[in-house]
């Protein structure tokens, strides 16, 4: 059986598409997060619900998506990862489907939930595909080019999202996703190439599977209880002492395990190690901001839905704008100088949001998102490509999902602290701009956190060189 690099040299043309079959992926996604993102106090209004309870349906489809993502890895070598592809893009289409059919809170939560399912097959297949099909020093480049349809998401989706919740019914902006999934689909049948595993993978580590799986779910209710309606004290130490139990143990049966689901020898190498932690506290603030980004512009400076979506534009902007930066300055500082610098830019850009009042000169925000959308873009791109670049190829799956775990988890938590803190330092008025500020001052202190972490980088030129201690 051929593998995954002769399967690329034979088909030249598919792998030059490669990038952007799995482009939609991202788009779908992202579209799909920053349409909602704009119209969750639309849809709050619509079921009679607290636009600051509405972060149960974001965490809700994070945290499915976490969940599931460690298996996605196992999945695409055992089934093939076109095939994993497209179903994925069918169940996401479907839940897309339902989320519009929903009539409560509750059965929208629950329809996220299989949205949820699909998107964690979605994206980790799609970017396993492209680090298989591509040498590890193209990597950055690849990984840019793979991002920029996403882009183009959260470009449409604050427009799209406040112009269907003002003018038409929220229900547009699930639907919007059936015919961008049905093209996606076409697409990935025909001309994404039939990338195979060199060997079908032992059995499925499902004692691995329910307890790391258990970690990220309890952890992340637990979280959750903090916010609107907490649960009580008891309930939530409770919660976080499952999800640390999971997690330990977890690591003792993946000492012991022939074929963990997660293999212990991928701490081995240290971009990879520095990378999975730095991602897990980087983002928990870079994370919550599509989640609160809108709702401060609606919630805090009383923007309409639309105005809030035309202003989301530059973050969107600031994105493209990073993605043709980021090659050129790794290349140009080194991946430790880079990730170092510009973690505390993204720092600084969350802190500033702090000062943002009904007052503020409205190019002043406009300008203010641009710089914000280009550090976390650059953020983005350059944390996912120092995890990944010194995997040698048959530890690239497991990493590759991994990854995938700690991002859509750390993501999650983002979300569950934010809505937290909010409601922590709240007034009786839900307008009141200083929980905002709080909020994102708290954010900006964790995320520089992770510039200590990201000092530890090691500078590689992609082919493993000095990667393992």
């Amino acid at each position: 059986m051929p593998d995954d690099a002769s399967a690329a040299r034979s088909g030249t043309g598919r792998l030059r598409i490669l990038p952007w079959i799995v482009g939609i992926a991202f788009f779908m996604q992202m579209l799909d997060a920053s349409i909602l993102n704009t119209a969750l106090p639309a849809i709050g209004a619509g079921f009679g619900t607290s636009p600051l309870r509405m972060h149960a349906v974001v965490i809700a489809y994070m945290l499915t998506v976490a969940t599931l993502i460690p298996a996605s890895g196992w999945i695409a070598d055992r089934f093939g990862a076109r095939r994993v592809f497209v179903f994925a893009i069918m169940l996401f289409t479907l839940g897309s489907l339902a989320c519009a059919a929903s009539v409560n809170l509750e059965t929208l939560t629950a329809a996220r939930v299989l949205q949820g399912t699909g998107g964690a097959l979605l994206v980790p297949v799609g970017r396993l595909s492209v680090l298989r099909a591509f040498p590890r020093d193209q990597l950055v480049r690849v990984l840019s080019s793979v991002t920029i349809p996403g882009l183009l998401g959260p470009l449409m989706g604050p427009v799209l999202g406040g112009l269907l919740a003002h003018y038409f019914s929220w229900r547009w902006i699930f639907l919007i996703n059936i015919p961008v999934g049905i093209v996606g689909i076409v697409l990935s049948l025909h001309c994404m190439p039939p990338l195979t595993a060199e060997k079908k993978p032992d059995g499925f580590d499902w004692t691995g599977f329910v307890f790391f799986g258990s970690f990220m779910i309890a952890l992340t209710l637990s979280l959750e209880g903090l916010g609107e309606n907490p649960l009580p004290l008891w309930q939530r130490l409770l919660m976080a002492a499952l999800g640390v139990g999971g997690l330990l143990a977890y690591c003792v049966h993946a000492l012991r395990s022939h074929s963990p689901l997660f293999s212990p020898l991928l701490f081995r190498t240290r971009n990879f190690r520095v990378g999975i932690i730095g991602n897990l506290f980087s983002r928990l603030g870079g994370g919550a901001m599509p989640f609160l980004t809108p709702l401060l512009l609606q919630v805090g400076l009383d923007y309409s839905p639309v105005k809030a979506g035309l202003t989301m534009l530059p973050l969107s902007l600031g994105a493209m704008i990073g993605k043709s930066l980021v090659d050129r300055l790794i290349k140009s500082l080194g991946f430790q100088r880079f990730l170092t610098i510009n973690t505390l830019l993204v720092s600084l850009m969350l802190s500033a949001y702090s000062l943002i009042e009904k007052e503020t000169p409205y190019l002043c925000i406009l300008a203010l998102f641009t710089a914000a959308g280009i550090v976390n873009s650059l953020q983005f791109t350059g944390m996912n490509t120092i995890t990944l670049i010194d995997l040698p190829n048959e530890e690239a799956g497991g990493g590759n999902s991994l990854l995938s775990a700690v991002m859509q988890l750390s993501m999650g938590m983002g979300v569950a602290i934010a809505a937290a803190l909010l409601d922590i330092f709240t007034t009786p008025a839900p307008s009141n701009l200083k929980a905002f500020h709080t909020t994102f001052l708290i954010l900006g202190a964790v995320s520089a956190s992770s510039a200590v972490i990201f000092s530890r980088t090691r500078n590689t030129t992609g082919h493993g060189v000095g990667a393992r201690e």
